[in-house]
């Protein structure tokens, strides 16, 4: 369905970092830099991207949205969180896990510029 999300940042090496760490616990290559300083996250089925916004005022992040990463098991989630908090996230939401019988484990963050974001892993019936 998307072809693509892209998160503003106020500082987008340090965003770069944590993101580099969280989507590593994924799997994922490290984002790559481009000549307007936005870096891109690359997968056959999809593009993530953080930037400085064009307009030149701060970034901000959106009250009530989410971002989510599908993650191939809790641990994978766990790994997600842990590398997330150890590089400038910070911990939102409920501590990661099964969220009242939903057969959802998830994990939330919050990213250096406040964007909220989670790794969901749909747990086996």
């Amino acid at each position: 369905m998307f072809s693509h999300v892209m998160v503003g940042a106020n500082d987008v090496q340090a965003s770069k970092r944590f993101y580099d760490a969280v989507l590593g616990a994924l799997g994922y290559k490290p984002g790559v830099m481009d000549g307007n300083g936005r870096c891109f996250y690359m997968t056959e089925t999809g593009i993530f991207a953080i930037t400085p916004p064009i307009n030149g005022e701060a970034a901000t992040h959106g009250n009530g949205s989410t971002i989510g990463f599908a993650a191939a098991s809790p641990e994978a989630a766990d790994a997600w969180h842990a590398a997330g908090v150890a590089n400038g996230g910070s911990t939102c939401e409920e501590p990661p896990g099964e969220r009242a019988g939903s057969g959802l484990y998830l994990a939330y963050l919050r990213d250096p510029s406040g964007n909220k974001i989670c790794a969901l892993h749909r747990l086996a019936s």
